[in-house]
């Protein structure tokens, strides 16, 4: 391997170690300061580890979104279900600002939003404080020399057992035939985790589950284009 590809597999796997560091320079991180009351930002997030109940000031379960989008699911839930505490995180700057001012305005305080990467849930929780974790339309990457970008893979599944409570639920949406794939191929031999739900074709088979009662953009831009919608659903034994 050459010295410049070691380095590129350095710096992809560096986001999952405990030393990483969060560096940019992006003009909506400074903006995203007049939300404090409820955006934590980078580290930030990572400060609260153990604490997410303290913060809310209440024992009420803690519910997650890993790449919570332009915020769609995330607002409707937590107006839907307010005895929840609620964090959405996902790591892009302009469309952090954008569902930061959007969260302002809600009736319902139920939660924090963390412009932070999805890459580093077993930093930003602790063992056991998770109730449940949302992880909708992902970007798939596609290219098979991007695969490893995925982060639905050993290291998100490990940190994801690690975080949920015992009986604690992981909620996944794609709509990516290989990305979906991917997934199934991954959970196989895993015992950590009893699998609740998979399905390709999740509006017609689950109709009325819980995952089709609530619909992001990108969902209704895919079922516009007759996209189905896969799904699994796995409970941490």
């Amino acid at each position: 391997m050459t010295s410049e590809k070691l380095k590129k597999t350095i710096d992809d796997n560096f986001v999952y170690r405990a030393d990483f560091k969060y560096t940019h320079d992006n003009p909506y991180h400074d903006k995203l300061e007049v939300f404090d009351t409820f955006v934590l930002r980078d580290e930030e997030a990572e400060n609260n580890v153990g604490k997410w109940n303290q913060l809310f000031k209440n024992d009420k379960p803690i519910e997650v979104e890993i790449g919570t989008g332009y915020g769609e699911f995330m607002m409707e839930y937590c107006q839907k279900y307010p005895d929840v505490n609620f964090i959405g995180l996902d790591h892009r700057f302009k469309r952090s600002f954008s569902v930061a001012k959007k969260l302002d305005k809600l009736e319902h305080k139920n939660f924090r939003y963390l412009r932070a990467r999805g890459e580093r849930l077993e930093f930003m929780f602790d063992a056991n404080e998770v109730q449940s974790i949302f992880y909708f339309f992902p970007d798939p990457w596609p290219k098979t020399r991007h695969h490893k970008k995925r982060l639905f893979q050993k290291p998100f599944l490990n940190a994801c057992h690690k975080v949920l409570k015992p009986g604690g639920t992981l909620f996944v949406k794609t709509d990516h035939d290989g990305y979906f794939e991917w997934m199934l191929k991954h959970l196989e031999g895993d015992n950590r985790f009893e699998v609740l739900l998979t399905s390709k074709d999740l509006r017609n088979e689950f109709p009325e589950h819980f995952l089709s009662q609530f619909t992001t953009k990108f969902e209704k831009i895919f079922l516009s284009q007759g996209t189905l919608i896969k799904s699994v659903v796995l409970r941490k034994i």
